[in-house]
């Protein structure tokens, strides 16, 4: 018979591997979990908000990973509130948060201590849901950790106690369905709570055998050296960046900044030297570089070159104070709106109120560009962005009062998450789709102060009723309602209650469901792969059944939505 190996306690080194494995394995099984979405929507993320918000906090673990387990839980926390996207992210990262706390100070942690983690982490991602729902990651996660506990004052050690905590958490989530009625009729587990398992597994699979799970489909691409002589005619990245950071601090994340570059250009090269850092980078985009750079020091010896046409533009450190316009003007060939706003314009004066706004589709973004957004996030139904997204747009904004309108539900904990992490005054208002963020921006009022504005601009999306048109990726049953995969459905107020085979009569549908006697206009933003001419005949036919309201059709360019209605 083989040695039984006892695990007593496990280090930083350990829970590092552990999270890595955990992240790998849930980033391989991602796709199963998004397909466990109750609506059948195209749009369905639980598992690849989930996979980005623990790939952050791996990320970061193989960077910083220490023996000390206190040390290497507080890098994932960290790393994961930053990167949390959706709901399910935001629940994850806040459970990491209290197992972070209670592992505080401490070198090893044995069974009894990792099982008190486990609850608190439990407690803490509770207190972060205002209304939290049984038959969710929270129950899963719930009872997971209850199994932990039991399981180590019975006196089994890391590893027994790990399986039995699966083996509960398994258990817990095939009851899900059992407490979530919408689960029961779609014939699904809940997908938060199927994640929770899945990271369970990949954690355990590194503590029982030492190794890692492998991620599928991982390439990893070598950085490719500096090419010293351009190819002009099959240039990929036109402007070759160079400049010279001043660290502010020994501490400062150098690799986590040549990582967030990395994606943006080739022939990247960043050398790391005491107190400065140098940068060399071809790229398309040499904004957003030295909006990365700029956190990290005071930025010198800025020169972007025009490869493509053989011009080369310098800017000098006065790009970081700049000069009078008659002494700084720039040449053209500098992209000057690709530029980070503290660079372009640092002496642009503070002002009262700021907005960031999250959106997608070349026409809804424009229209919150006419209202004067400062920051626009381009995502929602179809990517969240992520705490630390939402986070350095409202830093961007030099304002005494910043709103910040999610424009979806599974974006309003991220949007929560990162007010508390900034230290300026911060609004979230809980718009939940594309209509009631426009509707609160049109309430806004620049002459009122802060608490007449938020209570407007709630009151007004409180009045507007929303509806959304798409197609079903899977044959389910939602509220007695049987749908075959590649069905048009209408969604209003977030319940299904068109299913059809035309995008047009569903949408003409949904605005029956939501007009009544006291609404005065309809708008409908139709998406990206709407023809102009069917848009514009079914407004015609909503002006013929309304003829007493104002009926407005534009393009939004959204994606994977035909229609988005608005209703007031």
């Amino acid at each position: 018979m083989g040695e039984i190996t006892i695990i007593s306690t496990i280090d930083g080194m350990q829970f590092a591997s552990m999270i890595i494995s955990a992240s790998n394995h849930l980033s391989n099984r991602k796709s199963e979990i998004d397909a466990l979405n109750v609506f059948p929507v195209p749009d369905g993320d639980t598992g690849t908000n989930m996979s980005l918000t623990l790939t952050a906090a791996a990320n970061e673990v193989k960077k910083y990973v220490t023996s000390s387990i206190g040390e290497t839980s507080q890098v994932v926390s960290t790393a994961s509130l930053r990167g949390a996207r959706g709901n399910s992210g935001v629940i994850l990262s806040q459970f990491f948060r209290g197992i972070a706390k209670s592992l505080q100070g401490k070198a090893t942690a044995n069974a009894a201590e990792m099982a008190a983690a486990l609850q608190n982490g439990v407690n803490t991602a509770y207190k972060a849901v205002m209304k939290p729902t049984e038959g969710t990651i929270l129950t899963v996660a719930r009872e997971s950790a209850a199994a932990a506990v039991m399981a180590a004052e019975m006196g089994c050690d890391i590893e027994g106690g790990l399986k039995i905590t699966i083996d509960e958490g398994a258990a817990s989530l095939a009851r899900t369905p059992d407490l979530l009625l919408v689960l029961k009729e779609s014939g699904v587990v809940d997908a938060g709570g199927a994640g929770l398992l899945v990271i369970l597994e990949g954690a355990y699979h590194a503590l029982s055998t030492g190794e890692t799970v492998d991620l599928s489909g991982f390439m990893n691409v070598a950085v490719p050296e500096i090419v010293m002589e351009v190819d002009v005619e099959n240039i990929k990245f036109s402007y070759c960046t160079e400049f010279i950071i001043d660290k502010k601090s020994a501490s400062v994340d150098v690799a986590k900044f040549s990582d967030d570059i990395d994606s943006k250009g080739d022939c990247k090269l960043v050398i790391d030297d005491d107190e400065i850092v140098k940068v060399h980078i071809h790229t398309n985009n040499p904004g957003f570089v030295l909006e990365r750079a700029i956190k990290l020091g005071m930025l010198s010896s800025i020169k972007i070159d025009n490869m493509r046409l053989q011009h080369t533009t310098i800017l000098s450190e006065q790009a970081v104070h700049p000069q009078p316009a008659a002494a700084s003007a720039a040449p053209e060939t500098v992209i000057e709106s690709s530029l980070p706003s503290f660079l372009v314009d640092a002496s642009k004066p503070k002002k009262p109120y700021g907005f960031v706004v999250v959106a997608v589709g070349e026409g809804i973004v424009n229209i919150f560009k006419d209202f004067g957004v400062d920051e626009i996030i381009e995502g929602g139904q179809t990517m969240n962005p992520s705490t630390d997204d939402i986070l350095s747009a409202v830093e961007r904004i030099n304002a005494d009062c910043i709103y910040v309108l999610p424009n979806n539900k599974n974006i309003i904990l991220a949007a929560q998450q990162a007010a508390e992490l900034c230290d300026k005054e911060i609004v979230v208002l809980p718009s939940k789709s594309i209509p009631q963020g426009i509707a609160a921006i049109l309430a806004f009022l620049p002459n009122m102060d802060n608490e007449t504005n938020t209570s407007a601009m709630k009151e007004a999306i409180s009045f507007v009723k929303t509806g959304q048109v798409t197609y079903a990726v899977r044959d389910t049953s939602v509220s007695n309602k049987e749908i075959k995969s590649g069905d048009i459905i209408g969604i209003r107020e977030g319940d299904i209650t068109v299913v059809g085979s035309n995008a047009e009569v569903a949408c003409t549908e949904l605005v029956r469901e939501l007009a009544d006697d006291e609404s005065s206009i309809i708008t409908v933003f139709y998406g990206s792969e709407v023809d102009d001419a069917a848009a514009e005949a079914m407004g015609d036919e909503l002006q013929d059944l309304y003829p007493d309201m104002d009926i407005m059709v534009q393009s939004g360019g959204q994606p994977l939505y035909y229609y988005i209605i608005s209703v007031e």
